[in-house]
């Protein structure tokens, strides 16, 4: 009973404090109608990519959700989007961080999460310049293609029988980025079992950091943890914090030396230091969170949504394959060095990104004054959700959207449409200072997989199987139902699966 009286009271300040009229934000954007207190909370759709699309359709490009306390901004048109990740960049840099998202971090200590500002510089400068940099990734090239010639191996003693492709894609993705970090891979007989649970566990992350909750929209009762998201979250943070604990210890013990493992660059820098904005332990730990959980699920669910995409679409499929025997032939294998001469499969891929970007919302924006966007007031504090799946299926930008058709990103030549962020109609990694910093090891990543998985097989689903593309959303968008398909080996020595 006490707890209700509690609940009551917060509640009606809150109302008060958040949804009395306030003459400063009058020319708020349109919305639908909500309750008092809970405003929409109650008419949320799990799916809120298409839920989101679906009020842009009544409300217009720029419209607002109460969220209990919290004020939501949805954005859904090019135009308002450079307003918000070009013009308005600064103001607009800033995160609102959510209770999952703080337990899962350490704090909210990540790239991700940390405040616009010189620690943020600083931790951006490590990422992109010194451990993502393509100097970077060229000198660690080995550990890539071993883990993907692992892959093949592995696909190859199970040949003609049924595989689940994302499981074993992620596997591949992660210990890729685990030999990166610190030179170290789930092997043999593991390989199954320890990939499904990581896989779990990084599923698990996403789902608590996408998932609505009551801690966010009520600051307030934010202490009581009433749907048990931070609890979860800090019972799944020890089965990633335990391994870097180790590992980092065992670096201490051995005393500086000289390897190209991330993990050993990381601890060089804070050894070494900068006076103004020193790398922290905490930061650091943070940096390799963000590394094994996104990277991995990002790029492993594209690859599995390309994967699927191919398969529904055999012409597509027919294509990539012929464009990789006239580059590669059928008696080697592919190696990095050829993507740059597949512009077929990266059509296919950007394509994949547009239907499915990784992050459908992107993270949130929080602005960090009222600025107007779109004729219309944004209060600080907002949390600004960027639609980029329903820009990228906008029929007055694309034609025919719903179809998968890679040779859109040929016409107009491949420049046009890339990754940088800098056209608004298609942007999957996000754009202006925010931008996703793991672009150039995502691109190599899901180009070199998609390549030897397709080049290497060829690919048919179970005929008890049924197909189907449809996405299950979160902060991460995932496949609803997972790719379990059939290999059979296409290259022409069998030496070459070894």
């Amino acid at each position: 009973m006490l707890f209700l009286v509690v609940f009551i009271i917060i509640s009606a300040i809150t109302w008060l404090l958040f949804f009395r009229p306030n003459k400063a934000h009058q020319n708020l954007p349109p919305g639908p109608p909500g309750l008092p207190i809970l405003g929409n909370l109650l008419s949320l759709d799990p799916e809120l990519h298409t839920y989101f699309a679906g009020l842009a359709r009544t409300y217009g490009p720029i419209f607002k959700l109460q969220l209990g306390g919290k004020l939501g901004i949805v954005i859904t048109s090019p135009t308002v989007a450079r307003q918000v990740l070009k013009d308005h960049d600064i103001v607009f840099a800033n995160r609102d961080v959510p209770a999952a998202g703080r337990a899962a971090t350490y704090g909210g200590s990540d790239i991700v999460w940390t405040p616009y500002g010189p620690e943020w510089r600083m931790l951006r400068k490590v990422c992109v310049l010194k451990m993502l940099s393509n100097n970077t990734l060229d000198s660690v090239y080995e550990l890539r293609r071993n883990e993907v010639r692992k892959t093949v191996g592995f696909l190859y003693d199970r040949v003609g029988s049924e595989v689940n492709v994302g499981e074993q894609v992620f596997l591949t993705i992660l210990n890729v980025i685990t030999e990166m970090m610190w030179g170290g891979a789930v092997e043999g007989k593991e390989r199954e079992g320890l990939g499904a649970e990581f896989r779990e566990a990084v599923a698990e992350m996403t789902a608590l950091l996408g998932k609505p909750n009551v801690s966010d929209f009520f600051p307030g009762l934010a202490r009581f943890d009433l749907q048990d998201v931070e609890k979860q979250m800090q019972a799944l943070v020890p089965r990633f914090d335990g391994i870097f604990e180790r590992l980092i210890g065992e670096r201490l013990k051995e005393g500086k030396k000289k390897s190209s493992d991330f993990l050993q660059f990381l601890l060089n820098l804070k050894e070494e230091g900068d006076s103004k904005t020193p790398l922290t332990m905490v930061q650091l730990k943070s940096l390799l969170m963000d590394m094994v959980v996104g990277g991995s699920d990002t790029s492993s669910n594209t690859i599995e949504f390309a994967m699927a995409e191919m398969i529904n679409n055999p012409e597509v499929m027919k294509k990539v394959q012929e464009e990789l025997e006239a580059v590669i032939g059928r008696d080697t294998i592919v190696e990095e060095s050829h993507i740059h001469k597949l512009p077929y499969l990266r059509a296919v891929m950007k394509e994949t990104l547009r239907l499915h970007p990784a992050l459908p919302l992107l993270v949130p924006h929080c602005p960090s004054e009222t600025t107007t966007v779109g004729g219309y007031t944004i209060p600080e504090g907002s949390r600004v959700f960027v639609n980029v799946w329903a820009i990228h299926r906008d029929p007055s930008v694309w034609d025919k959207p719903l179809q998968f058709d890679p040779t859109r990103f040929l016409e107009d030549g491949d420049a046009k449409w890339d990754f940088s962020g800098s056209d608004f109609s298609y942007f999957p990694f996000g754009s202006g200072r925010r931008i996703c910093a793991g672009i150039a090891m995502a691109e190599r990543t899901v180009m070199y997989s998609l390549a030897t998985l397709v080049h290497s097989f060829d690919w048919k689903i179970p005929e008890t199987g049924k197909f189907d593309v449809s996405e299950k959303f979160g902060i991460v968008l995932k496949k609803k139902v997972p790719l379990v398909a059939i290999p059979t080996p296409r290259l022409s020595n069998p030496d070459l699966y070894k």
